[in-house]
């Protein structure tokens, strides 16, 4: 398929960094992260300049800190955080600042060397409201912190995003409700829920090979997940993405940049980035990262260049997550690739089973669709 050579890449206006450092790794993490090891933070500050000072101070429209937990920074280090990023980052005019953070982290003071940053979008990792479940789950807070935190975030900072995690073990359909019905009680403007997963390599998944941990049924699972949609709506939530819901006008700007493929930035340990057709991921030890990084080489682990075809594949299977669809020519235009030659037996195929509708060049799940999103995506692939 021939390429059109005056194809460019669009300028990444979005930035991710990475911030590793933990008080205590929770038993289902697979992330990058590095617990009870707050002797290597001057060591990463330093890093993380040095890495961002290569990019030349772009102007970009969202960033997000994500972890690990950023606010695990006592004040003075948080304050020389957000002092690297502003002297790296030019934020456009209306731009998503978000930075995620355990409720147990906030206090009057934090929370205004973050509002006073500029930070505009605070992004709680709540997961539950129910104190055995956040034990089982191994979380630092209690359900009573965590409505206490959401409230007082919110009135320094309006637009508050809040995670929930559902099919935890032992967890009852009615126990659910109840944290959502708790969630929605709150000043929160965006919520995310995602199941609980046993990723190999973490606690969790060694403890269900050594049934410690017995995961819930799928039946209970799609029950859940159903019951969030249902309850979401009804309170005036748009479903926006899989996981995702929001008020109007607060969809994560920095996350629907991914899923349409736009390009970022990205800086930290196990950060992954993707830049004028280059995806580059950083090494996932903190220690690797500062020992590369201190000794003038490169932090990357791996590069690998996307062609067109293969980026609008991935434009196609990241996009159908957002429930409003992909357009099929405009992913065409902007990489000179016809996805209705190339997916058309695809799509036939999902559209005969109910999972897409397609109108024209507009494709979308259907509701019976979203359940089987990933499959969806895998066919694009």
């Amino acid at each position: 398929m021939a390429i059109d050579a005056s194809l460019t890449w669009p300028t990444p206006r979005s930035a991710y960094i990475h911030v590793p450092f933990c008080r205590h790794r929770c038993g289902y993490c697979n992330f990058s992260v590095i617990a009870d090891r707050d002797d290597l933070i001057d060591r990463y500050l330093r890093a993380i300049d040095a890495e961002l000072a290569l990019l030349q101070r772009p102007t970009i429209d969202t960033l997000f800190i994500g972890g690990g937990t950023p606010t695990h920074f006592r004040d003075e280090a948080l304050r020389r955080f957000f002092g690297i990023v502003s002297q790296r980052f030019a934020l456009a005019p209306g731009y998503e600042w978000t930075i995620e953070a355990n409720p147990e982290d906030i206090d009057d003071e934090t929370l205004d060397v973050i509002a006073t940053a500029g930070v505009n979008r605070v992004s709680l990792g709540v997961q539950s409201f129910h104190d055995p479940k956040l034990q089982t789950l191994e979380r630092g807070h209690s359900g009573e912190i965590a409505t206490t935190v959401v409230r007082k975030v919110a009135d320094m900072i309006e637009n508050v995003s809040i995670d929930l995690i559902f099919a935890a073990p032992n967890e009852s359909v009615s126990q659910w409700r109840s944290d959502l019905e708790t969630a929605l009680s709150l000043p929160i403007t965006h919520l995310s829920t995602y199941a609980l997963t046993y990723e190999k390599g973490t606690q969790f998944w060694n403890r269900k090979l050594r049934g410690e941990l017995s995961p819930a049924s799928e039946t209970a699972e799609v029950a859940m997940y159903e019951l969030a949609r249902q309850i979401t709506a009804d309170d005036g939530l748009e479903h926006y993405e899989i996981s995702s819901f929001a008020r109007p006008e607060k969809q994560c700007r920095h996350n629907i940049a991914y899923w349409e493929g736009r390009g970022w930035y990205a800086a930290g340990p196990g950060a992954a980035r993707f830049v004028r057709g280059v995806r580059e991921g950083n090494h996932r030890s903190t220690t690797t990262y500062l020992k590369r990084i201190e000794s003038n080489q490169s932090p990357v682990a791996e590069s690998e260049p996307i062609a067109w075809e293969q980026h609008a594949r991935e434009r196609a299977a990241f996009g159908i997550r957002m429930l409003r669809g992909i357009d099929l020519s405009e992913i065409g235009v902007q990489t000179g690739i016809d996805l209705h030659q190339l997916l058309d037996d695809s799509i036939t195929q999902l559209q005969a089973q109910g999972l897409v509708e397609r109108t024209g060049h507009h494709v979308q799940l259907t509701h019976d669709g979203v359940m089987f999103a990933d499959m969806v995506a895998r066919e694009f692939l």
